[in-house]
């Protein structure tokens, strides 16, 4: 377990020029945090950072892998893919790559719910 603390410290040094983020340990890994939101965990020793449809182009051109974890009948895909060798060198590398990933954390916190499907009587309120 050391080394993975080890290796989400230095994490989070890359990440200093973003501001202040922190570390929580979760499911067998670590999600990172910035301004609340969750944007990368570190898992098996890998860092995986928050993509969607905008950002992942650039994830897969880079030929960074999504993490992938399996389900009860097949393997599910996560929207966090690795980071690109060369992010992990220093912070000024890292910098584009978690601020894509930040942004892909803000668009999803900040997209409209989805409609409720549970059913409703006669006054519209849920059952």
């Amino acid at each position: 377990m050391s080394g993975d603390a080890d290796f989400v410290a230095y994490v989070l040094e890359l990440l200093n020029p973003l501001g202040r983020c922190s570390a929580r340990r979760m499911f067998g890994g670590h999600g990172l945090y910035g301004d609340g939101l969750m944007f990368a965990l570190v898992f098996d020793g890998r860092l995986y950072l928050k993509v969607d449809a905008l950002s992942k182009p650039d994830f897969v051109a880079a030929g960074c892998e999504p993490f992938v974890y399996s389900g009860q009948n097949k393997p599910i895909e996560m929207s966090y893919w690795t980071a690109p060798e060369a992010a992990l060198e220093s912070a000024e590398d890292m910098a584009p790559w978690a601020r894509r990933a930040q942004a892909a954390a803000l668009r999803k916190a900040n997209a409209k719910p989805k409609a409720s499907k549970k059913p409703t009587g006669k006054t519209g309120r849920p059952l």
